[in-house]
């Protein structure tokens, strides 16, 4: 989970900024946590706790209001009783990654997924996004081969997992659409050498920087385990301190 946030916190700098480098500070004197973070938290608080993903995200994205919500996702916070608004945003995908590490078998990974997904991402494409994420976290993390991850996760979603970074950075732009980001970002990942190539590569595409890096960056981890204490501390340094002790007791408990 500390790779997903961690992901998060180096892509904040490039989201309206993108580049298509791999040549980048891994983290910028105005690197921040966004949403990403901060709902990634929520779910994992859940876990830990009640398994009650709806309450857990009200309560987090209300006392953390500043985060960079999304329009949607502002109006659902707001709201008395807050609905399912039907998106496909990759917003349902940048929070899941905590189910990844925590369940147990795949019927338990997509059934988790779908649920920290449908209170907000109730749209068939929202869904399928965030279970893919956390399918592609839990398949990284029980020593599944790149090769089996990337037709497992082609086979159950259609996601196009045939092509390469190089293949999609030239052309690539902003898009917060799970289907347009994504396989993106799972291909970040597949396409990498280790955790901090594997973020250089979501960055490097130029898109929702943040979300792609989070994203890439949960299934990293998992893949090649724990970052370097370098990038935790300095994880460390940037959450607020709620944040960060929900984040250590799900990674102690999680070994991740």
């Amino acid at each position: 989970m500390i790779g997903a946030i961690a992901g998060d916190i180096i892509g904040s700098v490039y989201e309206f900024r993108q580049i298509k480098s791999k040549k980048f500070p891994l983290f910028k004197a105005a690197c921040h946590f966004t949403d990403d973070s901060v709902l990634t938290v929520a779910v994992a608080k859940a876990i830990l706790t009640d398994g009650d993903y709806r309450k857990a995200v009200l309560d987090f994205g209300r006392r953390c209001p500043d985060a960079g919500y999304g329009g949607s996702f502002i109006g659902w916070l707001s709201s008395d009783d807050p609905k399912p608004y039907n998106s496909w945003g990759n917003g349902a995908a940048m929070r899941v990654s905590p189910v990844g590490f925590a369940f147990e078998t795949i019927d338990d990974v997509l059934r988790e997924a779908a649920l920290t997904a449908e209170f907000t991402h109730n749209h068939p494409e929202g869904i399928k996004g965030a279970q893919a994420t956390a399918l592609a976290v839990f398949l990284a993390r029980t020593a599944e081969d790149k090769d089996t991850i990337r037709a497992e996760i082609a086979a159950r979603f259609g996601y196009d997992l045939g092509r390469t970074v190089d293949m999609i950075r030239p052309s690539y732009s902003f898009d917060e659409s799970c289907q347009g980001s994504v396989p993106e970002a799972i291909i970040a990942f597949l396409d990498s050498t280790s955790y901090e190539d594997a973020i250089r590569n979501a960055v490097s595409l130029g898109g929702d920087s943040d979300t792609l890096a989070c994203i890439t960056g949960g299934i990293a981890e998992a893949f090649y385990g724990s970052v370097s204490l370098e990038i935790r501390h300095k994880v460390g340094e940037i959450l607020i301190p709620d944040l960060w002790r929900i984040t250590e007791s799900f990674c102690a408990k999680y070994a991740t």
